[in-house]
């Protein structure tokens, strides 16, 4: 097993370091963001970083990075319009999706150039993509400064929920293999997801005997 101290990581490549410690947290669940300016143009980015802050009310979050040195369109877009598109990546569009990540000019849509399709509904003001089966339109609530490297918790509340009717459960429960969702480790490294098990609510007296 290798073993690497901060010294180690300290002196690393470039390269090897980022993607390193981009892809030591795991499989992380892969999203597209939608936003549209206050003139109406289409934006379009891929986040590995969406995360459950809680259910009621249903609030989610997603790290954004410092914006001092590089413009971003998703978050100057978000603060400005109060409205984001939350859609979950399918494996028939991975490819498309990745290339969102490219840096195109704030007036030149990634939906156009990745060939992705943009759709409105029920008069939500911004995007989201059609070829998503599970797409969330949210509200935009907090900024969390996170002061230690510059970055910014962004907070939102779903306000839409369109998901197939086929992959919910009887207990509420998404079946993301249903739909072939993905997952992202690292930058660049796209994984299946398959589901193995489902348990019980885990309760101290109840616990199985483990082998």
């Amino acid at each position: 097993m290798n073993h690497f101290t901060r010294k180690d990581i300290d002196e690393m490549e470039k390269i090897f370091r980022i993607n390193l410690i981009n892809s030591v947290s795991g499989i992380k669940p892969g999203n597209l963001i939608g936003t549209q300016t206050n003139e109406g143009n289409l934006n379009l980015a891929i986040f590995s970083s969406v995360l459950h802050l809680g259910s009621n009310p249903p609030y989610l979050g997603f790290i954004c990075r410092p914006n001092e040195k590089v413009k971003r369109d998703t978050y100057d877009n978000i603060l400005s319009t109060g409205y984001y598109t939350i859609n979950h990546i399918q494996e028939s569009f991975v490819e498309n999706a990745h290339f969102t990540s490219a840096k195109f000019e704030p007036h030149v849509s990634e939906f156009e150039r990745c060939s992705l399709t943009p759709e409105f509904k029920d008069e939500f003001p911004a995007p989201f993509v059609m070829e998503s089966k599970i797409k969330l339109g949210l509200k935009f609530v907090e900024e969390i400064p996170i002061k230690i490297n510059g970055t910014k918790m962004i907070i939102g509340e779903i306000v839409h929920l369109f998901v197939d009717k086929e992959i919910v459960d009887d207990k509420g429960n998404i079946r993301l293999d249903l739909v072939s969702n993905i997952g992202i480790a690292g930058l660049n490294s796209y994984y299946k997801i398959s589901k193995i098990k489902e348990y019980p609510y885990a309760r101290p007296h109840e616990l199985p005997t483990f082998s």
